[in-house]
């Protein structure tokens, strides 16, 4: 598949090394995001940092195991399981769940 020009040229986007400098309008209102960054976490966020730190998110000895399979040449992927579960997200990004 042949990806067009036309992207690189879209407004805003960089296009390399000859891209051009930006402009007194772009420069202040970079100037102004800088000043006025600062980021509230709700308490439910919070809590959810707590889990993350206690290890309920993932399981630190599985991916232990997971690394040396894969650095000792072991690791077997399941082809199925990941068709499966690719089809799966497509499924769920063409037909949201309702809640």
């Amino acid at each position: 598949m042949k990806i067009s020009d036309s992207i690189k040229k879209a407004a805003g986007l960089p296009i390399g090394p000859a891209q051009s400098a930006p402009s007194k309008a772009t420069e202040k209102t970079n100037a102004g995001a800088t000043q006025a960054s600062s980021v509230k976490l709700s308490s439910q966020v919070q809590s959810l940092g707590g889990q993350a730190s206690s290890g309920a998110v993932f399981d630190a000895k599985k991916v232990d195991e997971i690394k040396l399979a894969i650095s000792d040449g072991q690791f077997q992927v399941n082809s199925e399981k990941v068709a499966d579960g690719l089809l799966q997200t497509v499924k769920d990004l063409l037909h949201p769940a309702k809640s």
